[in-house]
């Protein structure tokens, strides 16, 4: 278990990194670029900011750091300025920045992996949100969420599911607590469309959706969620996370006892045609 806890430990310092954080790293660099950029090409903060549709104080709060950009804004902010593409050089190692600093890995090893096998408690899995969804969430996470930093967030959750459109195609399977259906999250008509979204997803060739009912009496996963993730190299990787503290597993040995237990588990759920039947049946219940 050396590995492990080394592995453990490393994430945590990881999630504590100072350049992580606004104000730091990447975000300050392309705040510091964008304002030089701003002040070559004559242009006020008011100005710019008119033609890239925010406030002076916005575009403030971006040249000092203190706001992580989206990356629509740094697209019009490149036009605007006719930086010839030295803004958006910057705007996948900005983009990183949108994501919490404890997700930050799996958002990476996630994007390349080649499998995708996740097991799901809480909410719906980010990957299969729907905007609205996906909006509820972090509209209800507290401590409370600025607004801008919501807006981060969402962009990042719904560029990650650009993965569904990646060719070659990876294989993702889900398996699903029947209480995440069941939980309504943003009300009524959110989780209609959250269903729905889900179904249709589960219909990809590259996508199995399977359902664990509430009534089994076997659950071979009862310590939590967890995802295995085959990487672009051939390596098989655990990642589990709880109350915003998140751990990548490497251990052979541990790694090889999720997959086992995951196997287990979608023995014990309900096929995807009977989960596509299922969440069809929550569907009319709503």
């Amino acid at each position: 278990m050396t590995e492990v806890r080394d592995e453990e430990t490393a994430a945590v310092r990881q999630q504590r990194r100072p350049e992580d954080e606004p104000g730091t790293g990447v975000v300050t660099a392309f705040g510091r670029q964008l304002k030089l950029l701003r002040t070559r090409a004559g242009m006020e903060r008011a100005e710019f900011g008119r033609r890239v549709g925010y406030s002076a104080d916005s575009v403030a709060s971006i040249e000092q750091g203190r706001r992580i950009p989206q990356a629509s804004f740094i697209d019009k902010a490149d036009e605007a300025l006719g930086a010839g593409g030295v803004l958006r050089a910057l705007k996948d190692e900005v983009g990183k920045a949108q994501y919490p600093a404890m997700f930050r890995d799996m958002a990476r090893l996630g994007a390349r992996a080649a499998a995708l096998n996740l097991y799901a408690v809480y909410a719906v899995p980010g990957l299969l949100q729907t905007e609205n969804y996906a909006r509820a969430v972090f509209h209800r996470q507290r401590p409370l969420l600025e607004d801008d930093v919501i807006e981060q967030r969402l962009e990042a959750r719904m560029v990650r599911q650009e993965i569904f459109l990646r060719r070659p195609a990876p294989l993702m399977s889900f398996v699903i607590e029947e209480a995440v259906l069941r939980r309504p999250i943003g009300g009524v008509e959110v989780m209609r469309e959250a269903l729905a979204h889900i179904l249709a997803t589960g219909q990809s060739r590259n996508v199995e959706v399977q359902v664990m009912p509430i009534e089994r009496e076997d659950n071979a996963a009862l310590s939590g969620p967890f995802s295995l993730i085959d990487t672009d190299k051939g390596q098989r990787i655990a990642y589990a996370e709880v109350q915003d503290h998140s751990r990548i597993f490497t251990d052979t040995a541990y790694v090889r006892t999720l997959e086992a237990r995951y196997g287990i588990l979608r023995s014990q759920a309900l096929t995807p045609s009977e989960s596509a039947a299922f969440i069809k049946q929550v569907m009319g219940e709503t």
